[in-house]
C-alpha cells in the first residue's frame, strides 16, 4: 500500500513541479501564498533576482518543504548572495526536490544592480536536470530577468519573466514553461505590507495571488495570503533576531492538501561607520 501511495505521489508530484520547471523557495513568501515579486531578500533568487540588489550585506538562505509529510517528496533550497556597492550584487542558488526515482534540480547564477534611485534589474542564468529512471536525463538552460520600481515613496512595482526564449529539454520536445510576473506592494506603515500580483504562464490561466505581513512586536511578523486559480490558503510566522531569520508557512492547496515550509536566514550587516556628528 505504502509503495502503491509512493507512486501516486511521484505522479502528482510530477504533474505539478515539472511541468512548470520552476521553485518557489522561500517560506516568507509562501507565507503570503507567493506574492512576493516585490519583496527584497535572500529569495528574491526565486522570485524576482532584482530584490537582491538591496540587501545590507552576505546573505544566506535555507529552505525546506515537506509534501504529504514523505521524505521522498521533500524540497530543498540553499541561496548565497553577496552585494559590493556600486557593483551591484551576486547571487548562487541550488535546489531539489523529489526522490531517488524521480527528481528535479535547478542551479542558478544571479545578479542585480540598483540603476537609480527607485529602480533595481537583475538577471538570472539557470541549469535545469530531470532525472528520471525510466527515461534517464534531462537538462535546459533557461533565463531569469526582473525589475523593481518606487514610483512614490513606500509604492513597489515590479515584474519578472522566467524563461524568456522558450527553451526545452534536451533530447526532449517538452518546452519549459515562459512565466510571466506583474505585482505591486504597499507599506502602509512600518508594521503593515501589503502586496499583490498576477501569474501568467503560457500555457496556462492567470493567476492570482494576494499577502500581508503585519509586525506584530519588534522582530515578529504575522502573514497571510491566498491564490486564486488553483485556490492556496496560506498562513506563516517570521522572527528576526539580529542578523538570524526564521520563518515558517502553512500552505493550503485544493488538492495536495496542507504541507508546510520552513526557511532560514542570516545576514552580515555592515556596521556603519560613526561621523563627526555621532562622536
Amino acid at each position: 500500500m505504502k509503495r502503491i501511495f509512493l507512486f501516486l505521489s511521484i505522479l502528482l508530484l510530477n504533474h505539478f513541479l515539472f511541468a512548470q520547471y520552476q521553485f518557489d523557495s522561500g517560506a516568507r513568501q509562501s507565507g503570503m501564498s507567493g506574492s512576493g515579486v516585490v519583496i527584497s531578500d535572500i529569495w528574491s533568487s526565486y522570485h524576482n533576482q532584482a530584490g537582491l540588489a538591496d540587501l545590507e550585506g552576505f546573505s544566506a538562505g535555507l529552505f525546506y518543504s515537506n509534501m504529504f509529510n514523505m521524505p521522498d517528496l521533500r524540497e530543498t533550497s540553499f541561496a548565497v548572495a553577496l552585494p559590493a556597492d556600486k557593483y551591484g550584487s551576486a547571487g548562487l542558488n541550488y535546489s531539489y526536490s523529489g526522490n531517488p526515482a524521480s527528481n528535479f534540480s535547478k542551479f542558478g547564477f544571479a545578479y542585480a544592480k540598483r540603476l537609480g534611485k527607485r529602480i533595481t534589474a537583475g538577471i538570472q542564468i539557470d541549469y535545469l536536470r530531470l532525472t528520471q529512471l525510466s527515461y534517464g536525463n534531462s537538462g535546459a538552460a533557461v533565463g531569469e530577468i526582473g525589475f523593481i520600481s518606487e514610483p512614490i515613496k513606500n509604492l513597489y512595482i515590479g515584474a519578472h519573466v522566467f524563461n524568456p526564449w522558450r527553451a526545452k529539454l534536451n533530447g526532449t520536445e517538452d518546452y519549459i514553461s515562459s512565466v510571466l510576473r506583474v505585482g505591486a506592494g504597499y507599506n502602509f506603515s512600518e508594521k503593515v505590507l501589503v502586496t499583490a500580483e498576477t501569474e501568467k504562464d503560457i500555457d496556462k490561466p492567470i493567476v492570482f495571488r494576494a499577502g500581508t505581513e503585519y509586525n506584530m512586536i519588534a522582530g515578529l511578523y504575522l502573514r497571510g495570503g491566498v491564490a486564486l486559480n488553483p485556490v492556496k490558503y496560506s498562513f506563516g510566522l517570521g522572527y528576526n533576531y539580529k542578523n538570524i531569520t526564521a520563518d515558517v508557512a502553512y500552505i493550503s492547496h485544493n488538492i495536495l492538501g496542507y504541507y508546510f515550509q520552513f526557511g532560514l536566514g542570516y545576514t552580515m550587516v555592515k556596521k556603519k561607520e560613526k561621523t563627526s556628528e555621532d562622536k
